[in-house]
């Protein structure tokens, strides 16, 4: 059962992007400016204020490290990012200035999205000077600080009653233009507590022989936390009279937190985050966009990265005169027989634009060809599937019917593509068939470039395959690329199809579900 967290934050993805005012208002009205903490990396970290704002927005200026995920979240808005270190032009900030006031005088809302905490070395001081100067209107929204989740992160207790009373939160990399006096290394070397430094990894050695020669012990246990949160987080323990080695020119490349002090020494108990069972791996998932969500969720909470890349995308139909000619005579079918969830949204959704509702039903039986499609008729609509076969696949819901079928009427909604069988066995078994288009499924040509690039380094650890038409797409789309990467296939069905193709599954659900394809995966690693 999804705890209220997750429920949550389903119902915000779901729920529909609201118009902004200031989208809609004249150019020479001021727009607002939402400086947002993106948290470190996990993309379950995002506050629920933050995800309102972005939901919100009309523009996203986004730093680098932030998880592009956060920025579904946006759907609509223009998202830009500013620059990377050494990866083409790196936007200063003067110009984000410039550019935060100067959108916001568009009428635009406008939100500046930062890793970490907006208030904590992430420069929000300029910008909300610059705001305030030019008369427009912000809000800080917080964010999950690298400093505190490295710490949750690598199970570590950066404050204890016994050894660190207090916290310094340090910069590794002071601004040259700094005025008045630079960091008193001396000040620090004394402090009781822990010392987190951040942006410290390319002037470890600076700041290492600072502290040590201002009396800091050489045997100050470290804690190195490198992508904190991210499913390749790096923990490496040692001491301060080694870090400058450590971290030596080349061995380690940003973005890392380092722990200075006694609460810094190896973790008495395991990181929680290593004990998930899929961290460290990377997971393709290849459904459709609408449809990816609650697996992406539940592999992000088993530890493993998720990418997304659909293989196949869904539309409503070409021409709805054979739906509507079908909704028109709903009353005459004996049975309504639903092969998808996907069926089951895009015929209410013509229902609904018909000016019916499920009460177009009342009198026809109707059968789902497994729990994910009775859940939707349940969930969405509030209607009990009168039929839904042990198995979950064609041959097991036209043998369920076939029993009753001589004689009957049947309505069968489907994609525009897919297997006969269905129709074909309620034929030979005396029904009377129509067979009516919901919606359009088409392959995808060509995947994102960067999936591509992972999945040829072998970066991806899983592909998942929930439909014999999407292994069909992967193959298509992919070829001899899919033998970098294990495959998931959801059925047997959908493993043939791929078997047929020249690749065999490393796994193969033994429920049909989204479920049985992560207990799959689970399995899989367990005897590997």
């Amino acid at each position: 059962m999804e705890t209220l967290y997750q429920l949550v934050l389903l119902f915000i993805l779901a729920a529909p992007k609201a118009e902004t005012m200031q989208s809609k208002t004249a150019a020479n009205v001021l727009g607002r400016v939402y400086l947002v903490g993106a948290g470190p990396g996990d993309p379950l970290l995002i506050t629920l204020r933050a995800v309102e704002c972005l939901r919100q927005a009309d523009l996203v200026l986004y730093d680098y490290l932030v998880n592009a995920e956060i920025l579904e979240h946006a759907a609509g808005a223009q998202c830009e990012c500013l620059g990377r270190h050494g990866q083409g032009r790196l936007i200063s900030q003067a110009d984000i200035n410039k550019r935060l006031v100067d959108e916001a005088r568009l009428g635009k809302v406008v939100v500046r999205l930062k890793g970490g905490d907006p208030v904590i070395f992430a420069r929000a001081a300029e910008e909300t000077a610059a705001l305030s100067a030019a008369g427009i209107p912000w809000e800080i929204v917080p964010g999950v600080t690298a400093a505190l989740a490295a710490g949750s992160y690598a199970g570590i207790h950066i404050t204890d009653r016994n050894e660190a009373s207090g916290v310094a939160l340090v910069t590794g990399h002071e601004s040259p233009d700094k005025g008045g006096a630079p960091l008193d290394y001396a000040a620090l070397a004394r402090f009781p507590g822990t010392l987190i430094f951040y942006m410290g990894v390319t002037t470890a050695p600076h700041w290492s022989a600072a502290l040590l020669a201002a009396g800091k012990p050489a045997e100050t246990p470290v804690t190195i936390v490198r992508r904190c949160s991210w499913s390749d987080q790096q923990v490496l323990e040692c001491s301060l009279g080694a870090l400058a080695e450590v971290l030596a020119p080349g061995k380690m490349r940003p973005p890392a937190i380092i722990l200075v002090g006694e609460v810094a020494h190896p973790p008495r108990e395991r990181s929680w985050l290593g004990t998930r069972p899929l961290f460290g791996q990377t997971v393709l998932v290849t459904r459709p966009e609408a449809q990816n969500d609650r697996l992406r969720l539940q592999l992000q909470l088993l530890g493993a990265e998720v990418l997304v890349q659909p293989a196949i995308a869904i539309s409503a139909p070409r021409n709805f005169a054979e739906i509507d000619a079908a909704i028109a005579n709903l009353s005459g079918f004996d049975w309504i027989v639903f092969s998808s969830a996907n069926g089951v949204r895009y015929f209410f959704s013509r229902l609904a634009n018909l000016d019916q509702d499920a009460r177009a039903l009342a009198r026809t039986k109707i059968a789902a060809i497994g729990p994910a499609t009775a859940e939707e008729l349940s969930a969405t609509h509030g209607l009990r599937a009168d039929l839904v076969p042990e198995t979950y696949r064609a041959e097991a819901l036209a043998e369920a019917l076939s029993q009753e079928a001589n004689g009957r009427r049947f309505l069968l909604v489907r994609a525009s593509r897919g297997r006969e069988v269905l129709s074909e066995q309620l034929l030979a078994a005396g029904g009377d068939v129509t067979q009516v288009v919901a919606y359009q499924s088409v392959d995808v040509q060509l995947p994102a470039s960067e999936i591509a690039e992972r999945l040829r380094a072998g970066e991806i650890h899983w592909t998942t395959a929930t439909s014999s038409a999407i292994a069909r797409s992967l193959v298509a789309m992919f070829g001899d690329r899919l033998h970098q990467t294990r495959l998931v296939s959801i059925s047997p069905l959908t493993s043939s199809v791929l078997r047929e193709s020249g690749f065999e599954p490393q796994a193969e659900a033994v429920l049909y579900t989204a479920d049985g394809l992560i207990q799959a995966i689970l399995e899989a690693d367990k005897q590997s």
